[in-house]
């Protein structure tokens, strides 16, 4: 379990003013000294992430964020990096100091949190110093809450069953190919190693799927595009599934019999890591772009770009030819994401391998409360290249 991605566990975070015990809590729960105690406030400054495993739950990571309430320059860019951790969590912990009635900025964060739909467990700490009436705080927030002492370690267990209580089941989906495919079933995936590949390694997506396949008892055979004549000759049947990556959806469509299923990594992490049909939605307003409309290409990971790079450069051409207009495209990279998504006209994101689900919801999420049509890399591209009912047909049977 320790070995699990940072993507695939589940995202619990602790927000709060400073001082009011946060790190001293990441401790209590996890019963190892994670985040350093110290009784001058703002000792948080960026986010601090553990990986670890919480029991009943499995693997988690905690994140321990900058007070709610940090001052000054610096202190509103801690407040920046304390709200994109919200985006990415999928529980919350709001921290309660016991001993100060003001709580005027829980009401603000409790809101940014329900407004990207985060469950949140109310925690009311330093009952060791002055014990209240959570009824009070219950009565202003419709969340649960629970009295503890962090520094004395007092109902820590009590928390711990509240977490595992509230915590979402749905933070990650179960499958990304094991629910379309059925034991003994031949899966050929099909890795193009160019240039943008890694060296030495297939990317994430591609292990994750193998992995998936593995688990469900499927037959994975992986080939480079070049050869995958020659493994439809070696078969003694037609594959069961086809999975590609989508740079090559018209190379291998044109080799592949039709009557074989076919889909793409990016199509299968859209629908793993975020809503599929919002995402196919999205890609049918490619064809209503018109001169000068803008498009955001989002990616979940930073990377130094090559020479043929999908999002900088084949995407946005493939974009032209098929509107055959001027588009106004920009490329944001890694945790970059606008609030004020309004200036677009359509998004088309990564297939997010880096992001946890989470985070990837919470920016569909951001889409569709401002009206803009978002889709992905491999839903894009089928629907540009007029494919995109054949790959996504797997999913309807």
């Amino acid at each position: 379990m320790m070995n699990t991605p940072k993507a695939n566990r589940m995202h619990i975070a602790i927000f709060g003013k400073r001082n009011s015990g946060k790190s001293t809590l990441i401790n209590a729960i996890t019963g190892q000294s994670i985040a350093v105690v110290s009784e001058v406030a703002g000792t948080t400054t960026d986010p601090v992430y553990k990986a670890m495993e919480l029991l009943p739950i499995g693997p988690v990571v905690i994140i321990d964020t900058a007070g709610l309430d940090d001052e000054g320059a610096v202190g509103e860019l801690r407040i920046k990096k304390t709200k994109e951790v919200m985006d990415k969590t999928d529980l919350a912990l709001l921290v309660f100091n016991s001993v100060d009635e003001d709580i005027s900025l829980e009401k603000e964060w409790y809101s940014e949190l329900k407004k990207r739909e985060v469950p949140i467990i109310g925690v009311i700490n330093k009952i060791d110093i002055k014990d209240i009436d959570s009824k009070a705080l219950e009565d202003k927030f419709d969340i649960p809450f629970v009295k503890v002492s962090a520094k004395d370690k007092i109902n820590i267990g009590k928390l711990k069953e509240a977490i595992q209580i509230h915590a979402p089941k749905d933070f990650e989906k179960k499958y990304i190919v094991g629910d379309i495919i059925k034991p003994k079933d031949t899966v050929v995936l099909v890795a193009p190693q160019d240039i943008q590949a890694p060296k030495g390694r297939l990317i994430l997506p591609q292990v994750q799927t193998i992995r998936d396949i593995l688990d469900h008892d499927g037959l994975a055979l992986t080939v480079k595009d070049s050869e995958l004549e020659d493994i439809l000759k070696v078969l003694n049947k037609k594959p069961d599934l086809v999975i590609t990556d989508s740079q090559v959806f018209p190379k291998v469509n044109k080799i592949l019999p039709k009557d074989v299923p076919l889909t793409s990594f990016s199509i299968l992490m859209a629908r793993y890591k975020g809503d599929l049909d919002t995402l196919i939605e999205g890609a049918k307003h490619i064809d209503k772009l018109k001169s000068g409309d803008k498009v955001l290409i989002a990616e979940s990971c930073t990377h130094r770009p090559l020479k043929g790079d999908i999002g900088r450069e084949k995407i946005p051409n493939w974009l032209r030819e098929r509107t055959g207009v001027d588009l106004d495209i920009t490329v944001n990279a890694g945790v970059d994401y606008p609030e004020d998504l309004t200036e677009y006209n359509l998004i088309v994101h990564c297939g997010a391998c880096m992001f946890n689900r989470k985070k990837m919801m919470t920016r569909i999420i951001r889409a569709r409360s401002q009206n803009v049509p978002i889709t992905n890399y491999g839903i894009a591209i089928a629907y540009m290249k007029g494919m995109l009912d054949r790959v996504i047909e797997v999913f309807k049977k």
